[in-house]
């Protein structure tokens, strides 16, 4: 059987609280006050320079290089103390992962959240036991879009790289999948959701109750 490789941020759960709250913490040490809002999520889900650099745009320091690379150390350190206060799974996404081990599918986590962030926040919400492999932003020398990351998820999920699949919820991943001639299988109930079908995935899905039935499909 194949193995299905799981994005984290976005894509098994919704982050951007916990995330946006980090970077915020970053703006008010700076004196700015708290400069992003929930409206933000989608650029949360983009990583902490994307929350940094939108942010200073706010107060008139577009591009300020040096004060992202001197914040972002600040926000992973802010993130990782409060990883899990609002970051809550996807409805379904657990049990469709159970229904998948079920039928014989491999499962892995490929993200570019930074490992020992994505091992802290999966086991803060219980799940790392359900995940037996797990590829992270600095794992390898590469990330996503990258597809290396990716082939080395379903390897320590014990698969074969040519028969795989990608669930992901933004532009990085349905470039991964191609990148590594897989199929990518999009969600649309993220924050990004709308722009979803237009990057045509092999698959979209809008609750997680579809994605067995999707992934049967996949290979005859």
């Amino acid at each position: 059987m194949g193995t299905i490789v799981f994005d984290l941020d976005g894509t098994l759960a919704d982050t951007s609280g916990d995330l946006l709250a980090a970077a915020n913490a970053c703006f008010v040490d700076m004196g700015e006050g708290a400069l992003l809002t929930p409206a933000d999520a989608g650029t949360a889900l983009r990583g902490g320079k994307a929350m940094l650099r939108l942010g200073l745009s706010r107060i008139g320091r577009t591009d300020d290089v040096a004060e992202i690379e001197r914040q972002y150390p600040r926000l992973l350190a802010a993130y990782a103390d409060a990883i899990a206060v609002h970051t809550r799974l996807y409805p379904g996404a657990m049990e469709s992962i159970a229904a998948l081990r079920g039928l014989g599918y491999g499962i892995a986590i490929c993200t570019n959240k930074p490992e020992a962030l994505a091992r802290k926040l999966l086991t803060d919400l219980g799940v790392m036991g359900e995940f037996p492999a797990l590829v992270g932003a600095d794992t390898l020398a590469v990330r996503k879009p990258d597809p290396e990351p990716l082939r080395e998820a379903v390897r320590r999920a014990g698969g074969d790289p040519t028969i795989a699949a990608l669930v992901g919820d933004s532009d990085t991943d349905r470039n991964t999948a191609r990148a590594a001639n897989v199929p990518s299988i999009l969600v649309t109930f993220g924050p990004s959701g709308e722009d979803m079908a237009a990057l045509a995935p092999e698959a979209l899905i809008g609750h997680f109750d579809e994605l067995p039935g999707v992934v049967r499909g996949l290979w005859p």
